[in-house]
């Protein structure tokens, strides 16, 4: 199965305006830009027959190419992520497109393995996506964020059989603060990864935004309403601390990890 990797990054972000190109200071003390990061998060992963920066912006595509990916560029009028995507997958030859996100640079490679390999394996799934068990400090950064009313990381919600449910900015499901145990936190953290078969993204171009898209801003959400089956691909840490950068306090979050490493 031809897998390449489209790694989507824009500039004019609502929430944070130039975010591919933040600086984060790395462990030695140096500093790499947040699109460079995750490209060499990309590279990593095994069994990849591509990896491409996609943008519209040529700020990020001279940052790009400085540092050696390759660029495909699209139009400005790309809605989201996956609509970026969706445009470039035109210009690749791939039977698997996997977006990952040029926001989080700490996704393992094996997050994206674990995800192409149960790609390969269940063909009934149109597209897959990665949920990590919260631990305690997973689950209180997501608390802290709710607190401040900031939108942090997703969740996802799924059935027995890892077909999603729902994904949301909010903590679902809903527990009781007094009542979150120490371990086993029954809420996932949705890792912003996607594996889709061509057909389903090109599917996602004609479906109409819905309502839930648009209330929740997550666009994966446009395929659980137009019925695609969607899998969900529970991952293991092993370790590791995962977190995206969805807001400027979380460079220093991200950066106390770099450090460790």
């Amino acid at each position: 199965m031809k897998t390449v990797i489209l790694i989507p990054a824009r500039y004019a972000s609502t929430r944070y305006p130039g975010k591919p190109l933040a600086a984060l200071r790395q462990a030695d003390g140096s500093s790499k830009t947040l699109i460079q990061m995750s490209w060499e998060a990309a590279q990593a992963i095994a069994g990849v027959a591509a990896v491409h920066v996609v943008t519209d912006d040529d700020r990020i595509k001279q940052a790009a190419e400085g540092f050696g990916a390759s660029v495909l560029m699209t139009s400005p009028d790309a809605e989201n992520g996956t609509a970026r995507c969706a445009e470039a997958a035109a210009h690749v030859d791939a039977d698997l497109i996997v977006n990952f996100q040029g926001d989080a640079p700490l996704t393992p490679p094996w997050f994206v393995e674990d995800l192409i390999a149960a790609m390969a394996q269940d063909a009934s799934a149109d597209m897959a996506t990665p949920v990590l068990q919260c631990d305690a400090g997973t689950y209180a950064m997501f608390a802290e964020d709710r607190r401040n009313g900031r939108v942090g990381g997703t969740t996802a919600v799924f059935g027995a059989d890892y077909r999603a449910l729902y994904f949301s900015k909010e903590i679902v499901p809903y527990i009781d603060p007094g009542k979150v145990p120490a371990t086993d936190i029954p809420v996932y953290h949705h890792v912003g990864v996607y594996a889709y078969r061509p057909a389903a993204l090109e599917a996602y171009t004609r479906w109409p935004v819905s309502e839930l898209e648009t209330l929740e801003g997550l666009e994966q959400l446009r395929f659980l309403v137009n019925g695609a089956a969607v899998r969900c691909v529970e991952v293991q840490a092993r370790g590791r601390v995962f977190w995206e950068l969805n807001n400027p306090e979380d460079i220093a979050r991200i950066e106390k990890v770099l450090a460790t490493q």
